[in-house]
Formats: structure tokens, C-alpha cells, sequence
């Protein structure tokens, strides 16, 4: 019988609607219940993608003893972390609080108000390598709920008040100036793994935002230091496992320094965010083996979780079901880890024949010992300096991607969420106009389109869109406006239509007017008419996806330079002064902070192209510009189309920094020398 988890709106829940445990979704209902029985709330939360997510489920919420002891200790409630990051940002601090690290799936137990009194992440079946049993974990909270009450509600108050505090802010302290951004950006090179690319050791996250500190470092000083370090992080990733070689896309993360084993699953944010180094070091070196990661990217995103009315899916699991398995209607139910992506030298000879699978696994790395679970996770560990796509090997690689479609699939999360979705939009926007592929940049339209239709409603912007419902479910958060502010200016650049950049000045009201803390000057996750939680949480620190405060100071710096409205740029600078003192020491946790820090320091440049002049429009597109916004098309109402009434070939470029223009020109190499100076 189905729990109260069947109709929710978030495929992770669905995932558990046939579980024994009486799970609750979030909510009164389930704090009245508490409330009620006078029994704890144990509090589940994890995500539809995360692989020790379904081992927990199998091994003790599928488990009728475990799921009967869960029943009558507490009432339970699961979350989706990516459908409510505010209530994960919450249980987060309080697990990292209490327990010095976080992870998920993630264990809290808490009073019936929600307050935490005990954290924890994933609990065997049985007692392991020091942590106890989940069913132990059960009965021993349940027992000190009866018998140390009072010890809980005191541990509840002090984790609360720890959580309550957040970190000291200064607003409007300086900004920082250059020399303290250079100061950070040399922070990044003493964390780089000089042997393997990219920052620390195991495991391995790919940090795009850093990469692409450095290789704007680079662009800016010239410095070759910042230039290798950004190049050896694409190299390596792009030549590991983590890398797609056969379908294109990134996995989380690696297990290993080398980059070789990863965590299947494929998440959009990361495909989204690593198209920008790897466009970026494309445009700086010319060399083509940056430019082929941004097509197969771009290729998977369309592909693989582009939904049909234009909109993309949040991720792709790293479970699937094992082919060589028992039917699975009698099987454990619990999926293969990377079964699906996986090859063996046998594999390719049944296909290719002795010459050409033994060709094919050379140049792959499939061996008869394999490098994961005795089968092999195609690499190109070793040849970092050569393209990793071999032209005559396209037809093969096809063919290989079309076997290994016909294998048993990863489940595919379908909610569209409004952040990630706006990440995809202002990458495929940007990529689109570089690289000339307005295929891609009608897709990102597409998708925007999807967002204005689908996620705003009753004047409001809603977080999560679930195909299965057909409706939006959960109050926007800051990262959602943040980042969709971000990918309707870039639809301005892309498509020279004002409407976009409408679209992002309502937006962005709508994040200045509801989230903004009027006294830090920073933003709350969380909007004024929003849920009470234990804590209102602040997004301040760049994990797997930026931070909204940072992704926020970015957007608002572009919206004043392309619109004239200074206020907007006086909020990006709040921000950036409020958090600066955060991130030294630590740029890697706010490196879009101190891009947008960089932008500010030097000026946005403001590039604006009257009349029709599509050669102009595609010089300024081919460099680089990380620090300029381009106005075309269709005039606007702004400062910077003021006497600019060219029409037709009579247009020309104007180029402008900190309300001083320059000259404006009508060719294209008047035009490169003011973009670059030379």
C-alpha cells in the first residue's frame, strides 16, 4: 500500500511511496502528527540521483522490522534535498555542527518543532566499522526520548542556537581591489593537485568556478602559472573517467585523484557550469580539444535530459539495473553502480570483431582485469596533450553509445528545476554565440520559455516543476532568481531582444524586494513570506552550485551596465563588501564572488551596436569579454541606446567603461582593437 509520498511532486519521494515506513511529506500535517504522539520527527533527506541514498532505502526503509520500528518510535518525513534546499541547508549546519562533517542520505532526528538533537548521514543495517546499526540508531534515540527527554530538548536548543548564528558579516566594508583577488587566485594554485589536475586529493569535485578564476586571471595578467593550473584541471578531467568518452556529459565527481573512477551520476548543474571553463579555454588557446568537451556537453544536455517541452531534467542516476541479473521483479531490487557505463574487452569484440574491439580497447583502456568491479570505465589517462576524439573512431564511438542506449538505463529525475535550468540557459547562450550554433541558443530559449510558462504563477516564481503532476510546486529560493536573472541577460546578448531583459528587471525586483537583508545587504535563501524553519538560511559559500548571494552580486552588476539602473549595481556591491573578508584564504568556496569582485574592480564594459550589423555583433562575440555586457537588436530604453539611432549598415559599435565611451567604429578591426587593445 502506498505511503503519503505517491502524489508528491518530487520523483526522490516517489522513489519511496511504496516503502513500509509511513513516510510524510513536509509539512503541518506531519508536525501535528508529532505534536499528537509526543514522539520525535526522524527526518530523511537525499536526492533521486545519489547512489548511498538507494542503498540506505534498500537495506532499512524497504526492511518491514526496520520500517514497523521507524512507525512506532517517530514520525517520519522525507525530503528532497534539490526540491528544498532551504530545509537541507538547515539540517545541514546542523549535522556539520554536530558531527564536524554532511553528506547524504542525511539522518536528523528532531523535536515535533522541528528542532535537530541528533545528525547523522548514512546508518548501516548492521553495526560497522564504528557506527552502529540503523536499528540500533533507532531504539537507543527512542529509549532517551523517554527516558533523557530533557537532555534531547537541551541538546535541540544549543544545536538550534548554533545553526541560529550565522556567520559575522561587515556591511559595507571595502571592497576588495585587485591585489587582494590576484592574492586569492594564488590561493587556488598552492590547493592544486600539480601530479592530477584540479584541487585536492579524494574525492575529487571539479570546481569550475576556480578553473575559471584562473583562466580569467590569466586572460587578464598573462600569468602562464594560472593558465596551467586552469589548463591541467580540464586535461585531466576531460582524459578520466569522469569524462563521458562514449556519451559525452560529466559524472558528479571522481572517487580517485586520477579522475578515472567516478560517481555515476550526472547531474545538470555540473554539465552546465563546466561548458564555461572549457568554452573559456577554448577561446584563450584556440586549442581544439576544449571546444569538443563543450559540443559533447552541450550534445548530452540536448540529448540525454532535454525533455520534450524544452525544459531539461535535473539528473541521471548512477544506479541501473544489472542486465546479467535475475529477472528484476525477483531480484534485491538495488541497482548496479556505473553497470550501464562499463565495457569489457569481450563486449567489444562481439561487436567490432578481434582487430577492431582490440583497437578499440587500447585506445579506451578496457582490459580483462578492468579498473571498476572487474569491468572497465573508458579513459584516456595518459594522453592529456591529444584530442579525446579520435575522427576515426566517431563511427565506433556511435555505435558503442548506441549498444550501451540498448542496455538497461540509469533512471532519469524529470523535475525541471528553475535554478539548474537557468545555469543550462546562460550556458548554452553564451556557448551559442561563440561558437555560432544558434541551434543551441534556440534551445536555450526554448527552455526560458518553459520557466515563464510554467514556474511563475499567481505572480510569483515557484522552485520545481514535476512532469508527472504537470504543476510547480515550492516557493522560489534566492539561487533560483539569482541564476534566472543571470540567464535572461545572456538571452539579451544572444538574441538582441529588450523583452529578456524585462524578464530579468522583474526578476530581480522580486529577489531585491522579497530576500534581501535590509542590514547585511546580503540575500536570504528564503523570502520574506516564506516558511519559518528553525534558522533562516543564507547562501553564502560556492558548493556544487554557486552561492545565490554570489550568483546575485554577478547578475546585478550585468543588469545595471546593460539597463542604466545603477541600483542594481549598488546592491552587487553590498554583497561583494559584505562577504569579501568570507573568502580569504578561501577562493575556492567563493570564486564567483570574486569574479564578480574583478568586474566591479576593472568597470563592466559596455558594448552597444546600432543598426544591423551582424559582422560587428559576431567580432565581439568571438573573444572572450568576461568583463563586458553587448546591447543589439532592438533598441532599449537605457542610457546606452540614447542617441544611437543608426539604422540598417549605418550601424556602428560603441564602446564604453564607467559612463566614458570611446569613438564608435564601423569596421571589425576598429572593433578588435577596442575590445582588446590591440
Amino acid at each position: 500500500m502506498a505511503n503519503r509520498l505517491a502524489d508528491s511532486t518530487s520523483p526522490y519521494l516517489r522513489q519511496h511511496a511504496d516503502n513500509p515506513v509511513d513516510w510524510y511529506q513536509w509539512g503541518d500535517q506531519a508536525f501535528a502528527a508529532a505534536a499528537d504522539r509526543d514522539v520525535p520527527l526522524l527526518i530523511s533527506i537525499g536526492y533521486s540521483s545519489c547512489h548511498w541514498c538507494h542503498v540506505m532505502a534498500h537495506e532499512s526503509f524497504e526492511d518491514p522490522e526496520v520500517a514497523a520500528a521507524m512507525n512506532r518510535h517517530f514520525v517520519n518525513i522525507k525530503v528532497d534535498r534539490e526540491e528544498r534546499p532551504d530545509i537541507d541547508a538547515v539540517y545541514m549546519e546542523a549535522t556539520q555542527t554536530m558531527t564536524g562533517r554532511g553528506g547524504w542520505p542525511m539522518t536528523v532526528l528532531a523535536t515535533p518543532d522541528g528542532r535537530p538533537f541528533y545528525c547523522g548521514t548514512y546508518f548501516p543495517p548492521e553495526p560497522r566499522q564504528g557506527m552502529p546499526s540503523f536499528t540500533q540508531l533507532i531504539e537507543a534515540l527512542a529509549d532517551a526520548w523517554a527516558t533523557k527527554r530533557d537532555e534531547l530538548e537541551g541538546q535541540a536548543d544549543t544545536l538550534s542556537e548554533a545553526i541560529t548564528r550565522s556567520a559575522p558579516l561587515e556591511p559595507d566594508a571595502p571592497a576588495p581591489e585587485l591585489v587582494t583577488i590576484d592574492e586569492a587566485v594564488l590561493s587556488l594554485a598552492h590547493a592544486a593537485d600539480a601530479q592530477w589536475g584540479g584541487f585536492g586529493v579524494t574525492p575529487k569535485f571539479p570546481q569550475p568556478a576556480s578553473v575559471d578564476l584562473l583562466l580569467r586571471h590569466a586572460r587578464r595578467t598573462g600569468s602562464d602559472t594560472s593558465l596551467s593550473i586552469a589548463r591541467s584541471a580540464l586535461d585531466h578531467m576531460a582524459t578520466g573517467g569522469m569524462w563521458d568518452h562514449i556519451g559525452g556529459g560529466f559524472a558528479r565527481y571522481s572517487t580517485d585523484r586520477q579522475w578515472l573512477v567516478p560517481h555515476f551520476e550526472k547531474m545538470a548543474y555540473d554539465n552546465a557550469l563546466l561548458i564555461r571553463p572549457y568554452l573559456h579555454a577554448w577561446q584563450l588557446t584556440g586549442e581544439d580539444r576544449y571546444r569538443q568537451i563543450v559540443e559533447e556537453t552541450i550534445a548530452y544536455l540536448l540529448d540525454e535530459l532535454r525533455l520534450p517541452a524544452g525544459a531539461f531534467a535535473s539528473a541521471q542516476d548512477a544506479d541501473s539495473p544489472d542486465p546479467d541479473g535475475a529477472d528484476p521483479s525477483e531480484s534485491d531490487g538495488l541497482g548496479v553502480e556505473g553497470r550501464f557505463a562499463t565495457w569489457t574487452p569481450a563486449e567489444l569484440v562481439a561487436v567490432l570483431g578481434e582487430d577492431g574491439g582490440a583497437k578499440v580497447a587500447a585506445y579506451w583502456g578496457i582490459t580483462e582485469e578492468g579498473n571498476f568491479e572487474g569491468r572497465s570505465i573508458p579513459h584516456r589517462i595518459g594522453h592529456i596533450d591529444e584530442p579525446q576524439r579520435d575522427p576515426a573512431l566517431d563511427e565506433v564511438r556511435a555505435g558503442l553509445l548506441k549498444i550501451r542506449r540498448a542496455r538497461p538505463q540509469p533512471s532519469l529525475d524529470d523535475k525541471v528545476l528553475v535554478e539548474w535550468n537557468a545555469l543550462i540557459v546562460a550556458s548554452l547562450a553564451e556557448a551559442a554565440a561563440a561558437l555560432d550554433r544558434p541551434e543551441w541558443g534556440d534551445a536555450a530559449v526554448e527552455a526560458a520559455e518553459f520557466l515563464l510558462g510554467h514556474l511563475h504563477r499567481d505572480g510569483r516564481w515557484h522552485r520545481s516543476w514535476s512532469a508527472d503532476s504537470a504543476q510547480a510546486s515550492h516557493r522560489a529560493v534566492a539561487n533560483d532568481l539569482a541564476a534566472l536573472v543571470e540567464a535572461l541577460i545572456r538571452l539579451a546578448e544572444w538574441t538582441g531582444e529588450r523583452r529578456w531583459e524585462t524578464e530579468a528587471l522583474a526578476v530581480a525586483d522580486e529577489l531585491l524586494n522579497r530576500y534581501l537583508d535590509a542590514e547585511t545587504g546580503t540575500l536570504w535563501t528564503t523570502p520574506d513570506d516564506g516558511e519559518a524553519l528553525v534558522a533562516r538560511p543564507r547562501d553564502v559559500v560556492d558548493g556544487a552550485t554557486p552561492s545565490a548571494n554570489s550568483v546575485a552580486a554577478g547578475a546585478f552588476l550585468r543588469l545595471a551596465a546593460i539597463t542604466g539602473a545603477t541600483h542594481y549595481a549598488d546592491a552587487a556591491r553590498r554583497i561583494i563588501a559584505a562577504l569579501s573578508p568570507l573568502a580569504d584564504g578561501q577562493a575556492g568556496s567563493f570564486a564567483h564572488l570574486l569574479a564578480a569582485a574583478e568586474d566591479d574592480a576593472l568597470g563592466l564594459s559596455e558594448i552597444v551596436i546600432s543598426g544591423e550589423r551582424a559582422d560587428l555583433v559576431a567580432e565581439v562575440r568571438r573573444h572572450w569579454l568576461p568583463g563586458a555586457v553587448l546591447a543589439w537588436g532592438e533598441p532599449g530604453d537605457s542610457p546606452l541606446w540614447e542617441g544611437r539611432d543608426e539604422v540598417g549598415e549605418q550601424g556602428r559599435a560603441y564602446v564604453c567603461r564607467g559612463s566614458v565611451c570611446e569613438q564608435p567604429v564601423t569596421t571589425t578591426e576598429d572593433l578588435r582593437h577596442r575590445l582588446l587593445g590591440h
